[in-house]
């Protein structure tokens, strides 16, 4: 008991605190959200399957933060989210002009950059592969599939990392040294493989440090034009998701979920049945968000219809491991109920502590607001808009 107590008089002086998981396990958690992954079940679903519905209100799942974002004349801006660290926010224009707008957490306007060009040191556009690094003070972006480009913190251009043959992509922070990257080269050049290499790459030259490996019997075509000639009702394509500190693999050619964790170590996480390959349509799993108790998930189903533009026919589903049984659902935001449903897949998870981020329109909130439409915490940000604001950044973040 005497070293219980020191422990935690301990981490109190230290700015943590304890909290007690679902689990029964007791970990220690910063201000900001630290988050220890529970103990794994290994899951298996079923795509062809028919789950029962289940409506559930986002704020009881999840914690919601709506950021207001500086609207003085620099600061102006069509609110598309590159990044989000611990302090700051990395925003953008829909239009690729090439600012990159660098905002406090709490929305205040920090500074604007723009390295956009065809010289050394400057990138072609800015695609949604933009990554935050708070903890060596850097920016990464990727210029489409040649290199990534890095810049401090003010936009001074750092260093080039060449990506070479395997023409590195969906990128993603994996710690201070190293980034997490998925081979690309396979799949452009349309060459034949039995596997597909994810990587961990070092952030200073590009090296490959570690290979990771994930093996199937044939590649499956993993999407197909629709009517309108673009493959813009393709499956997501979002092979690299983050799990507590560990990141989850996935390759539509396998029918298994990989996790690979700050060790190194790949494990299987999660797999699907029926086998993709024998499936006709093919239905793809597609694994987005992981809370303490729920898994979110898509299923895509590949059924071309010359008459639907939209895309393909898509499922949202949930694994509820305190009840262990999964569901369709719908969620909305309490805050804002005659919006309709939250998407959950829209945007990729972030880190380990956001979730995901919405754009909310501040025209939108406004005529809301006077609608009587608006509760909580967003009625009392619309009351503060005008026409010309800026969009509220919606925050998803695991409750703590």
């Amino acid at each position: 008991m005497a070293i219980i107590l020191i422990i935690t008089a301990g981490c109190g002086r230290n700015g943590k605190s304890n909290r007690q998981h679902e689990d029964g396990i007791m970990v220690l958690t910063e201000d900001t959200l630290i988050r220890e992954a529970p103990k794994e079940i290994f899951l298996t679903v079923d795509v062809s399957s028919q789950y029962p519905l289940k409506e559930l209100i986002l704020q009881d799942i999840m914690d919601v933060e709506y950021i207001v974002l500086d609207n003085s004349d620099e600061f102006v801006c069509q609110g598309r989210v590159l990044d989000i660290g611990k302090k700051l926010i990395l925003i953008a224009n829909t239009i690729n002009d090439g600012d990159i707008f660098i905002f406090h957490r709490n929305g205040q306007g920090l500074r604007k950059i723009n390295r956009k060009g065809q010289g050394p040191g400057e990138y072609t556009l800015l695609l949604l592969n933009v990554l935050l690094d708070e903890e060596n003070g850097e920016i990464y972006v990727d210029d489409i599939f040649s290199r990534i480009l890095v810049y401090d913190l003010y936009g001074f251009f750092l260093r080039s990392i060449e990506k070479g043959e395997a023409r590195w992509g969906n990128t993603r922070n994996f710690n201070k040294e190293y980034l997490i990257c998925k081979e690309l080269g396979s799949n452009i050049t349309g060459e034949e493989t039995d596997n597909q290499q994810f990587a961990l790459i070092s952030k200073q030259d590009g090296s490959v440090v570690k290979d990771f490996r994930v093996y199937f019997d044939n590649r499956v075509i993993y999407g197909i034009t629709n009517r309108s000639g673009n493959a813009g009702g393709s499956p997501r394509r979002i092979p690299i998701v983050p799990y507590y500190d560990s990141w989850l693999l996935m390759e539509p050619s396998s029918d298994t979920v990989f996790k690979v964790s700050q060790e190194y170590i790949m494990t299987p996480f999660m797999a699907r049945t029926p086998p993709i390959r024998s499936m006709n349509p093919k239905i793809f799993l597609s694994p987005t968000i992981f809370t303490d108790r729920y898994y979110f998930m898509e299923t895509v189903k590949l059924v071309y219809d010359p008459t639907n533009l939209e895309g393909f026919p898509k499922t949202n589903l949930i694994y509820d491991r305190r009840e262990n049984t999964i569901f369709e659902y719908t969620i909305c935001n309490g805050d804002y109920p005659e919006k309709g449903a939250v998407n959950m897949t829209w945007m990729e998870a972030t880190n380990d502590e956001i979730a995901y981020w919405q754009k909310l329109e501040a025209y939108e909130l406004i005529e809301a607001y006077n609608k009587g439409q608006l509760k909580g915490q967003l009625k009392e940000v619309a009351a503060k808009l005008d026409e010309d604001s800026n969009p509220v950044i919606m925050l998803v973040k695991y409750k703590k």
